[in-house]
């Protein structure tokens, strides 16, 4: 299920739960185009995702809340004024890790929302990569899709992006017209792709 079916060339899950949004909300007209684009390389391409850069983020996260819970629990056992130097210490240390945060966010994630893994299907080779990021300014209707590919044995990388507005992937009432939206990511993998192979 989820595979595109050979007969109609449709999702079946997308057809069966068609994906509706407020489409005056562009953080949900965003994500609904960004899990769409998702679907395509991961269902359709058959790709493999790749949850490394999200855990980078949730690492970061996860020792912010440690140096948190640490000063909660010191300053329990140990009274203010006691605990004062501690708690200084966990609360530098928590805002720096938020500055850490933003400087991952703005400079590795890049705005990129999915990381997809061309597998080698004989093992020996590295994983070819496909990054995917987008870009949707508050009160602007473009909706811009980038793709990087890396090589897995080269390390080159070959990329490209469409603008479109999103007008033109959903109806009236805000459901998504995945039938529209589907060709204009598969036409910008496949150019990238041919792009590599050339």
């Amino acid at each position: 299920m989820g595979k595109e079916d050979s007969s109609n060339g449709k999702y079946g899950t997308i057809e069966e739960k068609p994906v509706k949004i407020d489409k005056w909300d562009s953080a949900a007209l965003k994500n609904a185009l960004d899990d769409g684009a998702k679907k395509v390389m991961l269902d359709k391409f058959g790709f493999t995702e790749s949850h490394k850069l999200m855990d980078g983020r949730l690492f970061i996260c996860t020792v912010a809340v440690v140096f948190a819970m640490f000063a909660l629990v010191w300053d329990y056992f140990r009274p203010f004024p006691e605990s004062r130097p501690v708690l200084i210490i966990c609360v530098l240390s928590y805002f720096f890790l938020m500055g850490v945060l933003t400087v991952y966010t703005t400079y590795m994630e890049m705005g990129i929302f999915l990381v997809a893994l061309d597998k080698d299907r004989t093992r020996v080779d590295p994983d070819n990569k496909w990054d995917l990021a987008s870009k949707l300014k508050k009160y602007d209707d473009k909706y811009t899709l980038s793709m990087t590919f890396t090589d897995g044995k080269t390390n080159k990388t070959r990329s490209g992006e469409i603008t479109k507005s999103v007008a033109e992937f959903f109806d009236e009432n805000g459901v998504l017209c995945f039938d529209l939206y589907e060709p204009e990511v598969r036409m910008l993998q496949n150019r990238i792709a041919t792009d590599k192979k050339e």
